[in-house]
């Protein structure tokens, strides 16, 4: 399985789940490079600890609400948190392509704030 059916999309419905095993889908940037995805998000995310807990996650593409095509399945993939450095810096760099200034902008009003860059591969 591989993630090129998401390569024109904006945005990538993430689903990770709880201890529970119930699926919780979250709308989120995305950049896709070398067959893997990369994500940011601020460290402190309900996703980070879902992802900590269990890395199984699922994508699809989707809108900016999360909504997804009808027909449209999700991708299994196994996540893992970057190292904070050279690795967490190349995710940033993608997304800053992909983004630009909508990147940027977030990144500024989010300077604060400790992110987590997370690389997602296929199953």
């Amino acid at each position: 399985m591989s993630f090129e059916s998401l390569s024109k999309a904006q945005y990538i419905s993430l689903k990770t789940f709880r201890k529970s095993g119930d699926p919780l889908p979250t709308p989120v940037w995305f950049a896709e490079e070398g067959g893997k995805l990369y994500v940011m998000t601020l460290a402190n995310a309900g996703k980070v600890k879902r992802i900590r807990n269990n890395n199984s996650v699922e994508v699809a593409p989707c809108d900016m609400r999360g909504n997804i095509a009808e027909g449209v399945s999700y991708i299994k993939g196994i996540a893992k948190m970057l190292p904070a450095g050279e690795e967490a810096n190349q995710a940033n760099q993608k997304l800053n392509r992909k983004y630009g200034l909508f990147k940027r902008l977030f990144d500024l009003a989010q300077r604060s704030r400790e992110k987590v860059y997370i690389e997602i591969s296929p199953v």
